[in-house]
């Protein structure tokens, strides 16, 4: 029980080298591509999740959104199993860093958000000044909806980091406790333990719905400038 409570947030390193852009690649590994005629379970499993999600995400979107559709999938993809590989026993998840979350956010908004001041320059400024605002309130009006616009990629990062690592640091809390109480007593250790399965189980749901609402979420700022 000395363990820091955020020893498992540190960048782990090999040899004095941080090992976070391998880690960030191995979710790669568990989608492979197709290269038979008849696919297995597996991945005729993978190939009907991606279509379910895919068709119910780009079903809002014009055919210049629907560019977007490979971005999309790959985003959740790769949300989605690097949590749910971060439930693992000493393992590392990337989603907890919000520098992380921040390099995807980032480009991401601002793709969308370059994107419509490209093809809806007009709609896209009027934004900015809703109609029918008294002449008073503009410059006030200007500034908050500026301020607003620049917060999104913010917004994102930091709901998706507070999320992961929250849950995380309560099973940690929670599991530091069950085997604390396993020498104290039993019918108590028993109890802290089935609630931190399912606390676990929660988690596992967290982690698929918080990569389906970042990509949702730069689905609809992409809606907005197309």
């Amino acid at each position: 029980m000395n363990e820091n409570l955020f020893a498992s947030f540190t960048t782990p390193t090999m040899m004095g080298l941080p090992i976070v852009i391998l880690i960030i690649m191995f979710p790669s590994i568990l989608f492979p591509s197709p290269n038979r005629l008849i696919n297995n379970r597996l991945v005729s499993l993978q190939q009907w999740l991606v279509q379910l999600t895919s068709k119910q995400m780009l079903a809002i979107h014009n055919h210049k959104g629907q560019t977007w559709a490979l971005m999309l999938m790959s985003l959740i993809l790769f949300i989605g199993s690097t949590n749910l590989l971060g439930l693992l026993p000493h393992s590392f998840t990337p989603t907890t860093q919000l520098s992380m979350n921040l390099g995807m956010a980032i480009p991401l908004w601002a793709g969308t958000v370059i994107t419509g001041f490209r093809h809806k320059t007009k709609a896209s400024l009027a934004h900015f000044l809703p109609q029918g605002t008294p002449i008073p309130l503009i410059p006030m009006l200007v500034i908050i909806e500026t301020i607003s616009l620049f917060i999104q990629p913010m917004a994102l990062a930091v709901r998706l980091t507070a999320n992961i690592t929250a849950g995380h640091l309560l099973m940690h809390l929670i599991g530091g406790a069950a085997l604390a109480l396993a020498n104290i007593s039993t019918s108590i250790a028993l109890i802290t333990f089935t609630i931190l399965i399912l606390l676990t189980i929660l988690e596992f749901a967290v982690a698929l719905i918080q990569a389906y609402v970042f990509t949702l979420l730069v689905s609809l700022y992409l809606h907005d400038n197309t």
